[in-house]
C-alpha cells in the first residue's frame, strides 16, 4: 500500500488491459480507447495543493476517518489517499484501498448487467417486470417496466427491512417481489432498494446465474477489474477500509457488506455488495467515457460499436420519468444541489454510496471523479460527509480549469 509519507498518485498512465473479443462479451462492445492507450506525461503546471487541503481539513473534521480520491482527466489519472483506514488500523488509504461501494452497486453492476442484457436482445427497457419475474405481483404491478425499476419511478416504496423478516436469500426475494405499490407507476419518484433487488432478479433469471458471477465473467474479468467483486477474500480484509459497528451483527463490519437487506441476499445484489478501489473504479469510468468517444467503427473493433455512443446516451440521459426528475437509466445526472458540485455540464452522470462513495462523468471533459470513503465508521450517524462530494467535485474542475473557479 502507499506509504503515509507518499499519499500522492499523480497521473499515471492507464494500465494496458485485456479487452474480451467475442461478440457481445461486453455489454457495449467497447473499443476502451482510454484504457488501451498511454496517457503519456500530465501537464506540469497543475497544482492538486486546494485538492488535498480541503479533503485533509475534511477528514481532520471527522468527515470520515479516511478518503481517496481518484481523478481521470483526458487519459491521465490522480489519486489521493488521506486519513487512516478507521479507528484501529492508521494505515493511510491509498488507490489500491478497497471500500464498500453501497448504492454505486447500482451503476457499477446492475445497471452493467442491464446494459448488457439490452445489447445483446435479451431485454427492452419497456418490457414489464411481471412478463420476466411471474413472481412480481400485486395490484397496479402489472403496468411497471424495466425502465420504471431504472428510474426508481415503479411505484415500489423505497425499503423494507427484509433481513429482519427472512432467513434465506430466496425468501427475501420473494418478500421483495410481493410488497404492494404505494402509488401509480411513472407518476411519482421515489429511490427504491426493492426495485433494484427486483432488478436484480429478473436479470439473474435472463442469464440463469447469480450476478455476482455473471459481472466477473462478463465485466469485471474482461477489463481487468482485479479488485472488483462482491465478497471480497479474507486475504483483502487488510487493504479493505472498515464500516459500522452494526448493532444488528454486534461487530465492526470489514469486508463484509453494510447494507442489512444486502447481507440477508448472501451479500450479493444489484442494490448494495460490491467492492473496489480507486483504480479500477477510474478504469471502469474511462470505459464508460471511452463509449461516449467512439463515434465510429474502427478496424478490428469488435461488432457493434457503431452502435455503441447511442446505446450509451440511451443510459446516462435524464428520462423525465416523472416529469422533472434528474434520473437516468440506473444513473442520476446533475440537478441543482449536486454531489457533482455546480461545474459538472449537461450530459454528466454518476451515483452515490450511503457508505460515503460516488462515482461522477462529465463527458464532455473526458472527466471522471470517484470519491470512497467509510463515513459510516463507527456510525452511520456520521453527517459531516454531507457537503464533501460537491465540493470536491468543484475544486477538482477548479485545478483542471482555472477559468471555471
Amino acid at each position: 500500500m502507499q506509504s503515509a509519507t507518499e499519499p500522492v498518485r499523480t497521473l499515471n498512465p492507464i494500465p494496458r488491459r485485456r479487452i474480451g473479443r467475442r461478440t457481445g462479451i461486453l455489454l457495449l462492445a467497447c473499443s476502451c480507447h482510454g484504457s488501451n492507450q498511454p496517457a503519456g506525461v500530465a501537464p506540469a503546471h497543475l497544482d492538486w495543493s486546494p485538492v488535498r487541503e480541503y479533503l485533509d481539513s475534511a477528514i481532520a473534521a471527522g468527515a470520515a476517518p479516511g478518503a481517496v480520491l481518484g481523478v481521470s482527466y483526458a487519459g491521465h489519472h490522480f489519486y489521493y489517499g488521506t486519513g487512516r483506514l478507521g479507528q484501529d488500523d492508521a494505515t493511510r488509504p491509498d488507490s489500491l484501498t478497497l471500500y464498500d461501494l453501497a448504492s454505486v452497486t447500482k451503476v457499477v453492476g446492475l445497471t452493467t448487467t442491464v446494459m448488457l442484457a439490452v445489447n445483446e436482445g435479451k431485454l427492452s427497457l419497456d418490457d414489464t417486470v411481471s412478463q420476466l419475474l411471474p413472481a412480481f405481483s400485486g395490484a397496479g404491478k402489472a403496468g411497471v417496466t424495466i425502465r420504471h425499476l431504472l428510474t426508481h419511478s415503479s411505484g415500489l416504496p423505497g425499503w423494507h427491512p427484509l433481513y429482519k423478516e427472512t432467513t434465506t436469500r430466496a425468501e427475501a426475494m420473494a418478500m421483495a417481489d410481493t410488497i404492494p405499490l404505494d402509488t401509480v407507476p411513472g407518476t411519482r419518484f421515489v429511490y427504491s432498494d426493492l426495485g433494484a433487488i427486483v432488478l436484480t432478479q429478473v436479470v439473474e433469471r435472463l442469464y440463469g446465474e447469480r450476478i455476482d458471477s455473471l459481472l466477473q465473467q462478463r465485466v469485471f474479468g474482461p477489463l481487468g477489474l482485479s479488485s472488483t467483486r462482491y465478497l471480497p477474500p479474507a486475504a483483502w480484509i487488510p487493504r479493505i477500509a472498515p464500516t459500522e459497528n452494526d448493532p444488528w451483527r454486534g461487530r465492526v463490519l470489514r469486508g463484509e457488506v453494510h447494507d442489512e437487506n444486502a447481507s440477508r441476499l448472501d451479500g450479493v445484489s444489484g442494490h448494495a455488495g460490491l467492492f473496489s478501489d480507486a483504480t479500477d473504479l477510474l478504469a471502469f469510468a474511462d470505459w464508460m467515457l471511452s463509449g461516449v468517444e467512439s463515434a465510429a467503427p474502427a478496424e478490428n473493433q469488435p461488432a457493434l460499436a457503431s452502435d455503441q455512443p447511442k446505446f450509451l446516451g440511451w443510459f446516462t440521459a435524464p428520462q423525465n420519468i416523472p416529469p422533472g426528475s434528474s434520473r437516468a437509466l440506473g444513473w442520476d445526472t446533475p440537478s441543482g444541489i449536486s454531489s457533482s458540485g455546480t461545474k459538472f455540464r449537461p450530459g454528466s452522470f454518476g451515483h452515490t454510496g450511503f457508505t460515503g462513495t460516488s462515482i461522477w462523468v462529465d463527458p464532455s471533459r473526458r472527466l471522471a471523479i470517484v470519491l470512497l470513503s467509510n463515513r459510516v465508521h463507527p456510525t452511520r450517524e456520521n453527517q459531516r460527509w454531507t457537503g464533501v462530494r460537491g465540493a470536491v467535485a468543484d475544486l477538482v474542475v477548479g485545478v483542471l480549469e482555472p477559468a471555471a473557479r
